[in-house]
């Protein structure tokens, strides 16, 4: 049964940094795109980052270029983001995901929520100001 499960999430002032990560189990995702997703109180899900199967491509939503990275360990079956300068607004929880669809393009991101089948149930991190 695959499962993603995050950690690394929790309280940090205003322009610190925390570093997420999400393993996977149950199979191997090395040939899979891989996404984080947040959700604020109150607010819709939405898309934060997301990589190819191959480590070559990525992509960010316009909020949080610049600040935060995501990259992938293939062999530990993991995904991770590095989240720096953070805001008060970065509060939220985030999602690791996983794309079921194997050995797409190395350039193919999938940024839709619609595009991921596997979630994980989320680590929270909250920003004070």
């Amino acid at each position: 049964q695959v499962q993603l499960v995050e950690s690394g999430g929790g309280l940090v002032q205003a322009g610190g940094s925390l570093r997420l990560s999400c393993a996977a189990s149950g199979r191997t995702f090395s040939g899979n795109a891989m996404g984080w997703f947040r959700q604020a109180p109150g607010k819709e899900r939405e898309f934060v980052a997301a990589i190819s199967w191959t480590g070559s491509s990525t992509y960010y939503a316009d909020s949080v270029k610049g600040r935060f990275t995501i990259s992938r360990n293939n062999a530990k079956n993991m995904v991770h983001l590095q989240m720096n300068s953070l805001k008060s607004e970065d509060t939220a929880v985030y999602y690791c995901a996983v794309d079921a669809r194997a050995y797409l393009s190395g350039y193919d991101v999938p940024v839709g929520q619609g595009d991921y089948d596997f979630w994980g149930q989320g680590t929270q991190v909250t920003v004070s100001s």
